[in-house]
């Protein structure tokens, strides 16, 4: 694994715990970044930033008691994979 790459994982949650999931996470400043992928089935996405897997880990298992996780199949190529924006930010000018 180089530096830069993040390792991704796939949840299904009930959606309306979505923003409280991003909000914890945010919390934790960097760690992973929530994306929502089906609003409607409560699909959602942790880009997990490199080093940061235990941490993440141990806030999911936390928050177990009231937040039912479901992992669902991370899509292939997308463990590890860095997104242009994550590697080289673009400029505007």
């Amino acid at each position: 694994m180089t530096p830069l790459e993040t390792t991704t994982r796939i949840f299904r949650i009930d959606r309306r715990e979505i923003a409280f999931l991003r909000f914890i996470l945010e919390a934790y400043d960097g760690i992973a970044v929530l994306t929502t992928l089906e609003r409607e089935a409560g699909t959602v996405r942790l880009a997990i930033a490199p080093g940061c897997e235990g941490e993440v880990a141990a806030v999911l298992n936390d928050l177990s008691p009231t937040i039912r996780m479901e992992p669902r199949e991370t899509p292939a190529g997308a463990h590890g994979s860095v997104e242009r924006s994550f590697a080289q930010p673009k400029r505007t000018r």
